[in-house]
């Protein structure tokens, strides 16, 4: 029986140390040749995914931006866009607020130019966040982004939104102190969902977009059966596609929440849980 095993990156396919195991690659790759298909459905920009996969010997289709962008075989098989009114709003409380974001587009990542001043403000406000940051990453959270093919760095919400072939998929927000009261503004607005993928970040999308999205037009398109699916993940971002696969498998490592709603829980990301998920449940599950 042919399955579509849509897995998660970050705390679930990665470990700690954002690197996928020589254990996770090798069950993958057996998945594979006994004739599954392996998706990486992640929060992470489709050419961010595929930065990460690069490091490996690993080629999967692809679910970026919390599955508002679908690859496969080289094709965009799906895109959902926030409306532009609705960016543009969400840009406004984002900048009165002064929080620090992030806009994932189909031209890739727009920094503001603002990033460094926000995020130093964000880390002052939340010292039990910073004082667990590593010097490593706390240098990668607060330097300016340099401008790179994938990543752009932008003045104004507008000058993103002047791009005629643009749409934008998602928002990242670092959050911590007042989260809850940016969520319950946010809520008011139509049209747009909200999820987090950790402890300390809002994630804003279309309301049609999220990782359910992204493993049913990838099961549509390899003709796969939505109860032959499998999800592999660890967090809240996780839920939709959890909720639609036939079998949906929490990480150890995973918020306490999205493991009750699992079927079942499989090891952490430090302990290889993708292989050891892929080897209990669909290689010697005949």
């Amino acid at each position: 029986m042919k399955k579509l095993i849509a897995i998660d990156l970050d705390g679930t396919l990665l470990s700690s140390h954002i690197e996928i195991s020589q254990e996770n690659v090798q069950a993958i790759q057996k998945a594979q040749d006994a004739g599954h298909i392996v998706m990486i459905c992640s929060g992470r920009a489709p050419e961010d995914i595929k930065n990460v996969l690069a490091k490996t010997p690993l080629s999967c289709p692809i679910a970026g931006s919390n599955g508002t962008m679908v690859v496969a075989d080289g094709k965009l098989l799906s895109q959902i866009s926030i409306n532009k009114e609705n960016v543009n709003t969400v840009a406004q409380i984002l900048n009165e607020k002064k929080y620090p974001f992030k806009v994932y587009t189909s031209h890739g990542i727009y920094v503001a130019s603002t990033w460094t001043e926000r995020i130093l403000a964000f880390l002052e406000e939340n010292k039990e966040f910073s004082n667990n940051l590593s010097s490593k990453e706390y240098k990668f959270l607060t330097e300016q982004p340099k401008e790179t093919d994938t990543v752009k760095i932008f003045e104004n919400i507008d000058d993103v939104l002047a791009k005629n072939d643009l749409a934008v998929q998602k928002f990242f927000i670092p959050t911590i102190s007042g989260k809850m009261e940016l969520i319950s503004t946010l809520e008011k607005i139509e049209g747009i969902s909200i999820t987090t993928s950790g402890p300390y970040n809002v994630e804003i999308m279309d309301v049609n977009g999220n990782k359910g999205n992204g493993i049913k037009v990838m099961a549509e398109y390899f003709s796969i059966p939505i109860e032959d699916t499998v999800a592999i993940g660890d967090n809240f971002n996780d839920v939709p596609m959890m909720d639609v696969a036939g079998l949906s498998i929490a990480m150890e490592n995973g918020d306490p929440a999205v493991k009750e709603k699992a079927d079942v829980v499989t090891l952490s990301n430090n302990e290889h849980g993708v292989a050891h998920a892929i080897e209990k449940y669909i290689l010697n599950n005949h």
